[in-house]
């Protein structure tokens, strides 16, 4: 990486990267689900999945702490809207117990990060 490649603001943080890391798991997990599901459970996913990551940067560009907030509460409504396309996915046998674990040791960080993020926020 070269010096004007590096990554810069929000990029460096670990509310960007494990998100961000979210969506592509995500988008890893749906490409193999069946066609049945290109029109329905796949789309949502992976929009409720990138709705995680662009609500907590679009937030993060707010001026204020209290819109931040805001943001950081559309984002943990958007994860937790995956979790549950995850556990049905699951129950449909799309994804395997390995893969739901997977995900979801991720998907407890981003909360947790989420919402330690927003109380830090409110506290402004």
């Amino acid at each position: 990486m070269t010096a004007s490649n590096l990554p810069v603001g929000y990029k460096k943080l670990q509310l960007y990267q494990k998100p961000k890391s979210f969506v592509l798991e995500t988008y890893r997990l749906t490409s193999q689900y069946p066609k049945t599901e290109t029109n329905v459970l796949v789309p949502q996913m992976r929009r409720a999945a990138v709705s995680v990551l662009a609500n907590i940067i679009e937030g993060y560009s707010r001026e204020s702490s209290k819109e931040y907030a805001r943001f950081l509460t559309i984002s943990i409504g958007s994860l937790t809207e995956v979790e549950v396309y995850l556990d049905i996915s699951y129950e449909l046998g799309y994804i395997n117990n390995r893969q739901l674990e997977k995900i979801n040791i991720l998907l407890i960080e981003i909360k947790r990060l989420l919402y330690g993020s927003r109380k830090k926020a409110r506290m402004k």
